[in-house]
C-alpha cells in the first residue's frame, strides 16, 4: 500500500527516496533507504540499551520526498529491498509536501506542536559546566567552588553549572549530603555571585533499604514487577527501585522534593537522568493498567516541564515542549562512534521536535572511557569544542585550564569567540524553534534536496552552513555547497553547487553565510 492506516503494512520507497526518524541511537544508519534496516521502538535492547546508544526515540519517519509515518504507539518497521515495511497499532502513513522540510512540518504541527516556550535562556547564552567527569561520584561544595572559580579565573564566560551524581546520601533521598555539602544555599548564593546558575542531577530511582524506598513502598508508590513485587532494577550504579511515574502521587512526591531544594536552596533547575525505556518492563505493573515502558519514560520527561532550567538524555517523544536534550554519553574517539556521531545525532534530535539540543560533553562523557584514558587528545578536545560551540548549547566538564596547553586553549576560547559572535543567530534560531517547532542544527537536505548523503556537515537556518574538522589531524576537508553564492569566514566568495577544499588550521571552524540573493524560502 503507498497510504493509509493499520497495524501491518509496507510500501514501495520512492525514487531517491530516504528516510530519518525513530531512535537518535541509530542516527549514524540514516537517511535509511541505502542499506538494510529495522528497529523496534518498543524496546531498547543490546547496543541500543548501553549508556552510548539510550537517547531520545519517538514514534515518527520523515522521508525526503515529503512522507510521513507516524502513530501514537511505538512502532517496528524495517527498510530492504526498496520497501519499507512497518507493524505496530495505528500506524499511519501520508504525505506533507514533496521535501524532507515540508514533511517535518507537516508532523510537527500535526503531532507534536511546539509549545511556545523555550528551556531556561541561560542554557544557551553561556556554557554549561557539568562536574562529572572532573569529580565523579565525588563532588562536593569545595571542589565544586573551586572547580568554578578556576574556570572563571582562566577566562571562561559565566554559565550554568551541573552538579552530578552523589550530591545527595542516596537515590531518591533528594536533599544535600551534608557531609560533602555544609551549607549548599552558600554555595549556591556564591555561585550566583559569579553569574552562574546551578543544577543538580536527578534520576527515577530510589535505593533499597532507605528509609524513602521504605516510606514510598508503603504508600504504594513504587513500580511492582510481574509478580507483583516492588521492582528491583539493575542500572548503571548498581540496584535501585523506581518510582511508578505513572501514579500521579509518585509525581507529586518528586515534584514536592525538587520545589523544596529550590526553595531552600536556590537552586535553578535539574538534570533529569535515566528513566530509559530499557529501565522498564511490558509485564511491570503500574497505576496505570495500560502503560508501557515508553510511557514511564515519557512521564519522567514531563516532570521537567515544571522547570525551566532542565536536561534529559532520555526521552520518548515530547517534540515540541521546551526541553533540553542532550546527545547519550560520547567516548573520546574519532570516528562514528566519538566525534562523527555528533551532527547526525544533533540532526535527528531536531527532526524528532527536539530543536533544544547539546553534543554531550566537549572531550567525552563516557566515563570509563574517560578515566581509562592515558591522556587527553587535545586536537580532539578542541574540535569538539568547535561542534559544540555551533549547537545550540554547548557543555564543558573537563576544564580546559587543566588539560590544554596555551595553543590548544587558545583555539577553546577562539571557539567560544565564534559562538559569541553567531549567538544572535542561535538564539533567534531558538526563539523561532519554539513557534514554529524547526530545528536550529539542520541537516543539509533540509533546505537543499539531493543532499541526503551528507553527514559531516550542517546548517544553522537555511543560510548558514557549518563544516567543522571531524578527523585526527586534519588541515584540510571537503565541503559540500548548495547552488548560490556563499561568503565563508574569511571573506572569500564562492558559487555553487561545487565541492571545495577548505582550510582547517587548529583554530578554525570552515562558515559559509549564503548572501540574500540567492536565499532560499
Amino acid at each position: 500500500m503507498s497510504s493509509g492506516t493499520g497495524s501491518a503494512w509496507s510500501t514501495r520507497l520512492e525514487p531517491g527516496e530516504r528516510w530519518w526518524g525513530g531512535a537518535v541511537a541509530d542516527s549514524r544508519h540514516m537517511p535509511y533507504g541505502l542499506r538494510p534496516f529495522r528497529r523496534d521502538l518498543a524496546f531498547h535492547t543490546g547496543r541500543a540499551a548501553s549508556m552510548r546508544g539510550a537517547n531520545q526515540s519517538a514514534p515518527l519517519l520523515l522521508s525526503s520526498t515529503g512522507r510521513i509515518v507516524w502513530s501514537d504507539r511505538p512502532f517496528a518497521f524495517s527498510i530492504a529491498q526498496g520497501r519499507l515495511e512497518v507493524r505496530g497499532s495505528d500506524v499511519r502513513l501520508s504525505r506533507g509536501g514533496s521535501t524532507l522540510r515540508e514533511a517535518f512540518r507537516e508532523a510537527s504541527a500535526r503531532y507534536f506542536p511546539p509549545a511556545g516556550t523555550t528551556p531556561a535562556r541561560e542554557l544557551f547564552t553561556g556554557p554549561q559546566y557539568n562536574c562529572w567527569i572532573e569529580m565523579p561520584y565525588t563532588p562536593t561544595q569545595e571542589a565544586v567552588l573551586t572547580y568554578v572559580r578556576r574556570l572563571l579565573d582562566e577566562g571562561m564566560p559565566p554559565g550554568v553549572v551541573m552538579i552530578d551524581d552523589s550530591w545527595s546520601p542516596d537515590y531518591g533521598t533528594w536533599r544535600f549530603d551534608p557531609t560533602r555539602f555544609p551549607d549548599p544555599a552558600a554555595m549556591v548564593r556564591r555561585l550566583h555571585d559569579w553569574d552562574c546558575c546551578i543544577m543538580l542531577w536527578v534520576v527515577p530511582f530510589v535505593s533499597p533499604d532507605s528509609a524513602v524506598f521504605r516510606s514510598l513502598e508503603h504508600e504504594g508508590l513504587l513500580l511492582r514487577d510481574g509478580t507483583g513485587e516492588t521492582a528491583i532494577r539493575r542500572w548503571w550504579n548498581g540496584y535501585s527501585a523506581l518510582l511508578d511515574l505513572t501514579n500521579p502521587a509518585a509525581v507529586a512526591w518528586v515534584r514536592g522534593e525538587l520545589d523544596a531544594l529550590v526553595e531552600t536552596t536556590g537552586v535553578d533547575g535539574f538534570k533529569f537522568d535515566a528513566g530509559d525505556v530499557h529501565d522498564y518492563r511490558a509485564d511491570d505493573r503500574t497505576a496505570e493498567p495500560l502503560a508501557e515502558p515508553v510511557d514511564l519514560c515519557e512521564a519522567w520527561a514531563r516532570i521537567g516541564l515544571n522547570y525551566p532550567f532542565n536536561e534529559y538524555r532520555a526521552c520518548w517523544k515530547m517534540g515540541g515542549q521546551p526541553l533540553a536534550q542532550r546527545l547519550a554519553d560520547k567516548p573520546p574517539s574519532w570516528g562514528e562512534d566519538g566525534i562523527g556521531s555528533l551532527i547526525p545525532g544533533l540532526v535527528v534530535q531536531g527532526l524528532g521536535g527536539h530543536p533544544f539540543t547539546c553534543p554531550d560533553m566537549i572531550g567525552g562523557g563516557e566515563i570509563d572511557a574517560m578515566s581509562g584514558a592515558a591522556g587527553i587528545d587535545q586536537e580532539f578536545f578542541v574540535r569538539y569544542a568547535q561542534v559544540a560551540a555551533l549547537a545550540p548549547m554547548m557543555q564543558f566538564s573537563l576544564s580546559p585550564a587543566r588539560v590544554l596547553d596555551a595553543v590548544h586553549r587558545g583555539a577553546v576560547h577562539g571557539a567560544l569567540a565564534v559562538r559569541e559572535q553567531l549567538l544572535p543567530l542561535i538564539l533567534d534560531l531558538v526563539d523561532q524553534a519554539a513557534v514554529t517547532g524547526e530545528p536550529v542544527v539542520r541537516h543539509m537536505a533540509y533546505h537543499y534536496p539531493g543532499m541526503e548523503d551528507v553527514a559531516d556537515q550542517f546548517l544553522l537556518g537555511p543560510d548558514l552552513l557549518v563544516a567543522p574538522a571531524l578527523e585526527q589531524g586534519a588541515r584540510t576537508r571537503q565541503v559540500r555547497l548548495p547552488d548560490g553564492t556563499w561568503r565563508d569566514d574569511r571573506g572569500e566568495l564562492l558559487t555553487g553547487p561545487a565541492v571545495i577544499t577548505a582550510a582547517t588550521p587548529l583554530d578554525r571552524i570552515p562558515r559559509y553565510s549564503r548572501l540574500p540573493s540567492g536565499r532560499r524560502a
